[in-house]
């Protein structure tokens, strides 16, 4: 074992020429805190950006926390955004921080749609946007209405036949043959939205059609790399179809994706176990196992 006391000058000569340069950079932030608890925001919030960038992660945390306060405060949108970045960055598990930033997250959102409509009140955007309200609150003939108004007005508009899809299919009995329809023509006007793609693959899942399931999940998957129930079901839909091998790819891109489900390991062992892989069959199913005793379903009492 090495003698302490060997390490005790060379600690002294690093520690000393250092200090000076560690109080210059923590008297900023000394500075801008005491600013801010005195209500100065605009003169503190310079201050605590510069401070939320520190490699130091307890003045990071507290500057970006303060300066994130601070910049709401000022109604500052964009020096907000910056600081709740900080704290998604750096501090994404920690309560406080997510706490917080749901809080602003919210209250930003409100600020804009509340600017969007006093500054633009007849615009598209506003339309939408009070269009969704209506889907929010349940009034689904409603939002319907007030898109189809929309795309009366403009054919081309991308998103709204898929907002009308899914109110359609959200019906009891859902409208599926109508909602087909509506998806059909988003792809007209968006050919790159995976989620109508995800979508139509997914009614014809539910009808057992599973050439046209597959084609729509693989036109999801191409069209999203980070799609990740595409490639489930492109996977299920595969292996429903008997197209084991082809299943392997997409269901090991999801486990890899997702190894925390059990369905991904479930279905991949089915593809390795029909395509003569025993070996890799039982490591899926002993990984599905262990996750389902992991995590118990819990039956009513």
């Amino acid at each position: 074992m090495r003698n302490p006391a060997a390490l005790l000058v060379p600690v002294v000569l690093c520690v000393v020429p250092a200090l000076p340069q560690a109080v210059s950079r923590s008297m900023p932030f000394a500075q801008a805190l005491n600013l801010a608890d005195h209500g100065r925001c605009s003169e503190a919030l310079p201050g605590l950006k510069r401070a939320a960038q520190s490699a130091d992660k307890q003045l990071s945390y507290r500057a970006a926390l303060t300066g994130a306060r601070c910049a709401m405060t000022l109604q500052r949108r964009a020096d907000a955004l910056e600081l709740l970045a900080v704290l998604a960055r750096k501090f994404p598990d920690d309560p406080e921080a997510a706490y917080n930033s749901a809080r602003y997250l919210s209250q930003l959102a409100n600020e804009t749609a509340e600017h969007l409509a006093a500054t633009a009140p007849n615009s598209v955007q506003v339309r939408k946007m009070n269009a969704e309200a209506l889907e929010s609150q349940g009034k689904g003939d409603e939002a319907i209405a007030e898109y189809r108004k929309l795309l009366a007005e403009d054919p081309k508009l991308p998103e709204l036949h898929f907002r009308i899809a899914r109110l359609l299919l959200e019906k009891n009995p859902p409208q599926t043959e109508e909602a087909k329809t509506e998806l059909d023509e988003e792809l007209k006007v968006a050919p790159n939205n995976s989620a109508a793609e995800f979508a139509l693959g997914e009614i014809a899942r539910q009808e057992a059609d599973w050439p046209t399931a597959i084609e729509h999940f693989q036109h999801a998957a191409n069209l999203d790399a980070g799609f990740v129930e595409a490639f489930l079901a492109l996977g299920m839909s595969l292996n429903a179809a008997n197209r084991f091998r082809e299943a392997i790819s997409p269901l090991e891109r999801y486990t890899k994706m997702q190894p925390g489900d059990p369905a991904g390991h479930y279905q991949l062992a089915t593809a390795y176990s029909r395509t003569g892989n025993k070996a890799a069959a039982e490591r899926e199913l002993a990984e599905q196992r262990r996750l389902v005793d992991a995590n118990p379903v819990r039956r009513p009492e």
